[in-house]
This record gives C-alpha cells, structure tokens and sequence, in this order.
C-alpha cells in the first residue's frame, strides 16, 4: 500500500473518530459487525480475497488489514518490514514466515493455556520492539507502587462516585440533555497538524441524526471521510475505500451528536477508578464494559466533570488496537460547551485538530453525504 495512502487514511480515520466524541455519539463504541442480512451473500474470507493466505485463513477479510496494523503497533515496523513493497503475496522475505509461525504459536499457547481466550498477543512479548525483550530493564527511577500496595494495612480503600453520577456530571459539564438536544448541525473549520508538523485546513460537517463528513484540503487534492447514515467511505484522489461493516459501526458513532447524553446506553456495566493526571487534572476513569466487547475509557476531570480523555479499542484476530483522543480548550457555542482542540493518538501516530470556527443550527445540503462514484477502471487495450 502506497504510504502516502496510508497516512492520509489515518488521518481521515482518525478525523473521523476523534471527533466522534467531540460532543457526542451515540451507539455500540466497539459493536461487533452485524451479520449479514438474510440471503445476503457471506462475507468474504481473507483467503478469498488475498493470495498465499496461511496462518489468517478463515478470518474475514476485512480484518486483515486491522490484524496487520496489530503487528506493525506491536513491533514498531512498518508493512515493508514483512512484505514485498507492491509484491504483499511474495514470501522471500524471513520476516514475514517468521511472523506466520509466530501467529501460530500465539493461537496454541492460548488455545493450551487459556482456553482459548486471547490472553497473549504479540504485544506481550515484543513490547514496541522487533527483537523481543528476554531480560526485565534496569528502570531509571525506582517503580512507585500501584495505588493498592501503598495503602497501609488496615487502611480503608477511597470511595468513588458512582458512574452514574459522574456521567451525570459530564452531561450537565457540556450544558445538559436539553441544551444538547437543540443542536441539529454542526459545521467546524480548522487546522490538522500531522506528519512531521504538516499543516492542513479541514471541514468537518455533521447533521442530526446521523450523517456526517469531513475534509482535510491537500495540494494534491481533498481527503474526505463521510457516513450517510448507513455507508461510510474513505476517499482520496483517484481512490475510494468503502467502509467494511466494523468502519461502519464506528463512523455511525461518529455521526451522532449526543454523545454525552447518551452514554450511560453503550454499555451493560460500568465501573469507577481513580484516573491519571492529565494536564494537570486530577480525574476519575470511569471504564464501560459489555460481554463480547472490548471496554471503553472516559477520563472525566474531577472537577469541571468534562471528558478530558478517551480510549477505545478495535477488535483484530491477534489483539487490540488502541486509539486515545485527549480534549482540550473547551468553549461554549450556543449553550454547549465543545472542545475547539483534539488530539488523536494509535500507536506510531498522532495528530492534533485545532478550530477556529463553528456554526451550529446552519443549513447544510444532504449531497455532501452521498459517497463518490469509484474511479473509472483503465480501459482495456484493444486487441490486435
């Protein structure tokens, strides 16, 4: 994959789900991909639609994709450090039969060991490394002890607000359900700083309930991302990635502006912990959870109640990957209050959206949500 198309697609993902929490969404944070409808054709597996496809056979195709960029997180390579650049099918690299064996022993030692539940990833060994680390590092300063071994016996454990309350606080923090309810479109413009210290305009629209796009202007033309309500795709110049069902389910959070209000739903369960500092903040983390989906983390500072920093997670056949949006800079636009600054982070990548405008209430046309048309194939030579 081209990596120029690769960064702009984190960067429109990323813009995407960042935003997403801005204000509000609403939804499954991490709902499993639906099934397909009755009669519907099954999806695709990876062996169907990859070549010379070993140890992820039977997975669907569209975790491919997610399964590499666990790899890549967890080593701290990039996709040429396994694959022919152009040539992904090829095997003369060793990397890449290593990283298959490796695959194969992760799935047995959790298949032997934990039955079957994915308690080792690649992560637990490689830590950020490509040569896993075997002897345990010299820390510069001395490990402080967690929060439960520095109490002294005896010593009663701190008691937290509920969940309820605190989410409570962070709705009526960004002005309250009312107040929320009365915004029925969103149009932001600002700056994505990225890549290097990359400058960028960006757009981002929204409309009530579900529909959203945004917008980041290249020299070389708009990288957009959109969700009609139903389809999301990813899109830039000569190039249209129509999300798969898991996109999906996050860009419809993304589209809905009620995040807030609507939180205490995404979730079976919630549970309440001391959180870091963030900023300077103290905050209370308040982890959602549900059976079959990964958790959710909301940092809510502790004074002001306002989301400060959020991390959720993608499921992949080999782990988790992990994005963690940090909000800052909290204004109020028409009796809520929103963050004019946003901070993206996976791992290896992060970029910063800063904005210098926003209309709420505004008309904004239906036809920014229709998805392109996919580029023209090359016409075929004629024959002699």
């Amino acid at each position: 994959m081209n990596r120029n198309f690769k960064n702009f697609c984190f960067a429109l993902c990323g813009t995407s789900l960042g935003v997403l929490f801005a204000i509000g969404t609403a939804g499954a944070q991490s709902a499993a991909p639906p099934a397909p409808a009755s009669g519907g054709p099954a999806p695709k597996l990876a062996e169907e639609q990859f070549k010379n496809i070993q140890a992820l056979k039977g997975v669907p195709a569209e975790q491919v994709i997610p399964a590499m960029q666990f790899i890549a997180a967890s080593l701290g390579v990039e996709c040429e450090y396994c694959h022919v650049e152009h040539a992904n099918e090829k095997d003369d690299k060793k990397t890449k039969v290593t990283a298959r064996k490796m695959i194969n022993m992760m799935m047995a030692i959790n298949k032997e060991n934990f039955e079957g539940h994915r308690e080792v990833t690649c992560y637990s060994c490689h830590r950020g490394s490509a040569q896993p680390v075997g002897t345990p590092i010299i820390a510069a300063e001395e490990p402080r002890p967690a929060a439960d071994e520095a109490k002294k016996p005896g010593e009663a454990k701190a008691s937290l607000p509920a969940a309820e309350q605190l989410l409570d606080k962070y709705l009526a923090a960004i002005g309250g359900a009312e107040a929320l309810q009365k915004i029925t479109s969103r149009v932001q413009e600002g700056t994505l700083t990225a890549f290097g210290g990359q400058h960028f305009p960006m757009d981002v629209y929204s409309k009530a309930p579900d529909k959203r796009f945004s917008v980041m202007h290249l020299q070389g033309g708009d990288s957009v991302t959109g969700f009609d309500g139903k389809q999301g795709w990813l899109s830039v110049p000569g190039r249209v990635h129509m999300m798969s069902a898991a996109e999906n389910a996050a860009a419809r959070i993304d589209a809905d502006l009620y995040f807030p209000a609507h939180v205490k739903t995404l979730y079976q369960k919630f549970r309440v912990d001391a959180g870091e500092k963030i900023d300077g903040h103290e905050t209370y983390l308040v982890v959602g959870s549900s059976e079959g989906l990964p958790p959710m983390r909301l940092f809510l500072d502790r004074e002001s109640g306002l989301l400060l920093r959020l991390i959720r997670y993608a499921e992949t056949p080999l782990g988790r990957n992990p994005t963690q949006i940090d909000y800052a800079d909290y204004r109020d636009a028409n009796g809520v209050k929103i963050p004019f600054r946003w901070t993206l982070a996976r791992p290896g990548n992060r970029f910063t959206i800063q904005v210098e405008q926003v209309q709420q209430n505004v008309p904004v046309d239906d036809a920014k949500f229709v998805a392109p048309p996919p580029p023209a194939a090359p016409p075929k030579p004629a024959n002699p």
